[in-house]
């Protein structure tokens, strides 16, 4: 076992909490500056509130459309979850099992694809949504959340497919099975974990997704909840205290999921980077 020096724990220690003070820190900010009067917005010290108030949560529900925002946000990632998870494991299941050319290729353009920046493509994605009719629509986002995270299922998917033993698919062929029956009835139970990753990472994406939310959505009834609480401040003043509330709101439930799944994620993430 491997002895450190007093020195080099000390330095371990001190980046470990500075590490952690940087990525915890903006979280409780907005916790502190969601529990603070408007008085004291503006003020520092202090730090923590004198009088704590949940003003800014009832606000939020009482003078902004939030609720409807949080319906949006709800909706368009399950659908781009169920779709991204519908069709990428029957492209996984293919790339992994099935015999054809070109499926490095294949992989290689999703990876590709994954890399593009969005930005690069908002103009001409917002021709085709108009001329498609589907502006200020769930579909609109649904459509483009879809393509830019189909890639990613992919990869997880594939290298879940890729480690289930062979033996298993020949089995199932042996029994009679199709290729399609064997993906549903066997292979998709036992890639569970890689699935439960893919729908994990594609929720929180469609959920913190904002550039194309802001461009494809004019009212609330489609507008998702970054842009939502973008739009937030007024003419002549910002509702700090609002929006830290806000952000409280539709954070912690997406903080407490990695947190839950976080095992599951590292799972997927991981899947074939080591081989046996």
């Amino acid at each position: 076992m491997m002895r450190w020096s007093p020195f080099k724990k000390s330095s371990f220690l001190f980046l470990l909490f500075a590490t952690v003070i940087f990525c915890v820190g903006p979280i409780v900010w907005q916790i502190v500056t969601s529990l603070k009067p408007d008085a004291e917005l503006t003020l520092l010290p202090p730090i923590l509130p004198e009088k704590p108030t949940l003003d800014h949560y009832v606000t939020v529900f009482r003078e902004q459309p939030f609720s409807k925002i949080i319906v949006n946000s709800l909706v368009v990632a399950s659908i781009t979850t169920l779709l991204c998870l519908m069709i990428g494991s029957l492209a996984s299941f293919a790339l992994a099992w099935l015999d054809f050319k070109g499926k490095g290729v294949i992989l290689g353009i999703a990876l590709a694809i994954s890399m593009f920046p969005p930005v690069a493509i908002v103009s001409p994605l917002y021709l085709i949504i108009q001329a498609l009719d589907l502006r200020d629509t769930w579909w609109a986002l649904v459509m483009t959340h879809t393509t830019f995270q189909l890639p990613l299922t992919l990869w997880i998917l594939t290298s879940f497919f890729q480690e289930i033993p062979g033996e298993i698919y020949k089995a199932a062929q042996i029994d009679g099975c199709t290729p399609f029956q064997a993906f549903y009835k066997i292979l998709l139970p036992l890639s569970a974990p890689g699935l439960s990753t893919a729908a994990i990472l594609v929720f929180i994406f469609s959920w913190n997704e904002f550039l194309f939310a802001l461009t494809f959505t004019t009212t609330e009834a489609s507008r998702t909840i970054p842009v939502g609480i973008a739009l937030f401040p007024g003419v002549h003043e910002v509702p700090y205290g609002d929006m830290a509330a806000a952000s409280v709101i539709v954070i912690l439930p997406v903080i407490l999921v990695t947190l839950i799944f976080q095992r599951r994620i590292v799972e997927g993430l991981t899947a074939g980077a080591v081989k046996g």
